[in-house]
């Protein structure tokens, strides 16, 4: 059996009072199931920084490539400076239960993070059930919710019992 690659990097210590608060805190403002999201989300920023440390010396346009796939995602980035002042809750923001949130589709980010994991979100009439997908621009704009079925079974009930029971007529 091959042992997959750890995505994240637990702390070094993990009984700090003020980390486990701050933590805490994004785990109920972001809808997180455990803090191993938030450490991976730190993870894929800390790979970010340093992409962009390394592309410093190099041209305009090898750095533009990551800029602009920073920006598909979006996050604010014109410069080098900007990668580096990256904070984690950039990208929690662009995870797709906090997008259906600010869409409007549901009450709160664990609604939608339930919707999510029930499969009743599409992006462009897929099914993701998927609470860490990170979101592009281009897909922001295609997220819709799967109509319910129970109400559509619901109201043809009500028909059926409306057609079949005629109304008495009075004499």
């Amino acid at each position: 059996m091959i042992r997959k690659k750890s995505r994240y990097v637990k702390p070094r210590k993990l009984y700090i009072k003020d980390r486990i608060k701050e933590e805490n805190v994004l785990v109920s403002k972001y809808a997180l199931k455990s803090k191993t999201e938030i450490w991976k989300t730190a993870a894929k920023i800390n790979y970010f920084r340093k992409r962009a440390m390394a592309l410093a010396k190099s041209s305009r346009e090898e750095q533009q490539i990551l800029f602009n796939k920073l920006k598909t995602i979006g996050l604010k980035i014109d410069t080098t400076a900007d990668v580096l002042a990256l904070k984690t809750e950039d990208l929690l923001e662009r995870r797709l239960p906090m997008v259906v949130f600010k869409k409007g589709l549901a009450q709160t980010p664990q609604q939608a993070r339930q919707m999510i994991v029930h499969k009743k979100v599409l992006i462009e009439d897929k099914i993701v059930n998927v609470p860490s997908y990170i979101v592009s621009l281009q897909e922001e704009s295609s997220i819709t919710v799967k109509p319910a079925k129970q109400k559509k079974l619901v109201e043809k009930k009500e028909e059926t019992v409306e057609t079949s029971n005629p109304p008495e007529v009075a004499q």
